[in-house]
């Protein structure tokens, strides 16, 4: 949990910048549990927008994956909040599913937040033109 200095339950830009950076620091670690820790337990994640929404157990699984895939994370900018309860983040994400060679996704991720600073919803802004190979494997 990233603390905040709200005083009506709702999280605060800089808190939820910090758990953003803390998603990319920690996806980029390979820390499934650290990624975890930064979600309500009910929260939804919809990636890319569009798609079946994964809770529970499948967002355990979808991290245990995006570790396994050796996923690294290379933000194009700083996290932008807005003063509710949304922060975003642009960013190329790197991975290496099986039996493919490593991937580049151009994505936004836009999350929603709850006044304890945990990602409650996070929904994926991509499509298949922002996939490709990653820099160097053409």
């Amino acid at each position: 949990m990233i603390e905040s200095n709200s005083t009506e339950g709702l999280p605060n830009q800089p808190a939820m910048k910090a758990a953003l950076d803390a998603y990319v620091d920690r996806i980029n670690a390979g820390d499934v549990e650290g990624i975890l820790a930064l979600f309500a337990p009910d929260a939804v994640i919809e990636d890319p927008v569009g798609t079946e929404t994964k809770t529970g157990a499948a967002i355990r699984a979808w991290f245990a994956d995006t570790v396994a895939f050796e996923t690294r994370i290379h933000p194009l900018g700083p996290v932008r909040g807005w003063p509710g309860r949304e922060a975003a983040l642009a960013f190329d994400v790197e991975f290496t599913p099986p039996g493919s060679p490593r991937l580049r996704i151009r994505s936004i991720d836009v999350c929603s937040f709850d006044g304890q600073n945990r990602i409650t919803h996070l929904r994926g802004y991509w499509g298949p033109d922002d996939i490709g190979p990653a820099p160097g494997r053409e």
